[in-house]
């Protein structure tokens, strides 16, 4: 049976439809997409592959195809994952007195597994973002044209 069909809950079926404009909790789907489910129902995968997220959730059946992450997600990477290790960095200066090359042995690989690490579910909250603030095609409207 389809939500449209049960006339039970008409707030919970133009919800379910995304035909509603009700306003959607962000940060739940924020916190959705940052565990990597669907910002929508919480269930389904949001990514296919490593950065490849799935074109529609497969328990609700939400379509993802239309999202713009693009650049903020390895932007929040770069800020965090900086901030982390120059701070770590300064506290372990300030500990004890290393040479150069064991700093470099222990910061560079910390820098790649931090960053590969939170790129993915950053993705996965700029994406919980855009559907909560029924930003580029969420709304359940055509996208508005650019020019």
């Amino acid at each position: 049976m389809r939500a449209l069909d049960h006339p039970r809950d008409a707030t919970e079926t133009e919800w379910q439809d995304g035909d509603s404009a009700a306003p959607r909790d962000t940060m739940r789907a924020m916190a959705r997409g940052f565990a990597m489910k669907c910002p929508h129902c919480g269930r389904g995968r949001l990514f296919s592959g490593y950065l490849r997220s799935v074109d529609r959730c497969e328990s609700c059946g939400e379509t993802f195809h239309h999202h713009r992450a693009d650049d903020l997600p390895p932007y929040l990477t770069i800020f965090i994952v900086g901030h982390l290790v120059v701070a770590l960095f300064m506290g372990v200066e300030q500990v004890t007195v290393l040479p150069l090359w064991a700093h470099l042995a222990i910061w560079i690989p910390v820098t790649i597994l931090l960053s590969l690490a939170l790129l993915r579910p950053l993705k996965g909250t700029t994406i919980g973002l855009q559907w909560a603030m029924r930003m580029h095609g969420f709304g359940g409207r055509a996208e508005e044209s650019d020019v």
